[in-house]
C-alpha cells in the first residue's frame, strides 16, 4: 500500500490559502478550499479552520466533560448487534446539543451552518443538516478501517473531522487515514484547528493509535431531515450511530 502525509504531498493549494498555517483561514476561504476539494479528489484538507482561542475553547470543554463522565464508550454496529468493542473502537464520546449550545461551541454552529450552505449552492448536495460528537482517544487507542455511510442508509453524505489538539507531533501518531484510490492511503495528522472533510459514501478510513490523548469533533452532514427545520440540528442524546 502507498502511503503519504498530507504535508509532504497535498498541502501546496491549502498551504498557500493558510499561509502555511500562520493565520486562520476566513469563512470564504475555508468553503472554497471545501468545495474544491469534494469537487475534485472527493475530501479535502484545510488547517486554521478556527482561531486557536477558540479550538482551545473546544478542547477545554471536552476536557471539562470528560471529567464530569459525560464522555462515553463509544459503540459499533446497530440494533440488537450494537456493543462496546473496544478492539475495533476505543474512544470517548458526546453528541453536541444545538438547543443549549455551550458558549466555546458556539463559534464551530456558526461556521458549520455557513460551510453547508456554501457546499449546497456549489455542489447541490441537499445537506439540511448535521449531528456530531466529541471523541477522545485515550493513548493506544484505535478504530478500525470503516466507511461512515451503511449500505441501507444514504443520509450521511459529508463526513467532517476538527482536531482539537494543541502541540501536535509526528512521533504522536494518531493520524487519520484515509483510503483513497489504487490502494493508496492519505495520513492527516490531528493538529489542533484542522478540518477533514470526504464523502461518506466514498473513502474508507481509520483512527491509528496515538502515544497521547487525542480529541476531536467528528461530525456528518446528512441529507436526510430529522426535525423539519432546514437548518443545521446536532443530535440530543441520540444513540451515536458509527
Amino acid at each position: 500500500m502507498a502511503r503519504m502525509r498530507w504535508s509532504d504531498d497535498h498541502a501546496v493549494d491549502v498551504g498557500r490559502l493558510t499561509d502555511g498555517g500562520s493565520r486562520t483561514l476566513g469563512a470564504g476561504e475555508a468553503s472554497a478550499a471545501i468545495v474544491a476539494g469534494l469537487a475534485g479528489p472527493g475530501f479535502a484538507v484545510v488547517p486554521g479552520f478556527l482561531r486557536e482561542p477558540e479550538i482551545a475553547s473546544l478542547r477545554d470543554r471536552a476536557l471539562a466533560l470528560d471529567r464530569d463522565g459525560e464522555l462515553t464508550a463509544a459503540g459499533v454496529g446497530r440494533g440488537a448487534a450494537r456493543g462496546e468493542r473496544p478492539q475495533i473502537r476505543g474512544d470517548r464520546t458526546h453528541w453536541l446539543d444545538d438547543h443549549a449550545p455551550a458558549p466555546a461551541e458556539v463559534a464551530l454552529l456558526v461556521r458549520f451552518e455557513a460551510l453547508r450552505r456554501v457546499v449546497n449552492e456549489a455542489l447541490f448536495l441537499g445537506l439540511v443538516e448535521i449531528e456530531a460528537h466529541y471523541a477522545l482517544y485515550p493513548p493506544g487507542a484505535a478504530y478500525a478501517r470503516h466507511r461512515d455511510r451503511f449500505r441501507d442508509d444514504d443520509a450521511r453524505v459529508l463526513s467532517c473531522v476538527l482536531y482539537l489538539n494543541h502541540g501536535w507531533a509526528a512521533a504522536d501518531g494518531g493520524a487519520l487515514r484515509l483510503y483513497l484510490a489504487d490502494d493508496a492511503a492519505l495520513d492527516v495528522a490531528p493538529e489542533g484547528g484542522t478540518l477533514v472533510c470526504f464523502l461518506a459514501d466514498r473513502f474508507d478510513h481509520e483512527v491509528l493509535p496515538a502515544r497521547r490523548p487525542r480529541l476531536s469533533i467528528a461530525g456528518w452532514f446528512r441529507q436526510t431531515p430529522q426535525t423539519g427545520s432546514g437548518r443545521i440540528t446536532l443530535a440530543t442524546g441520540r444513540t451515536p450511530v458509527e
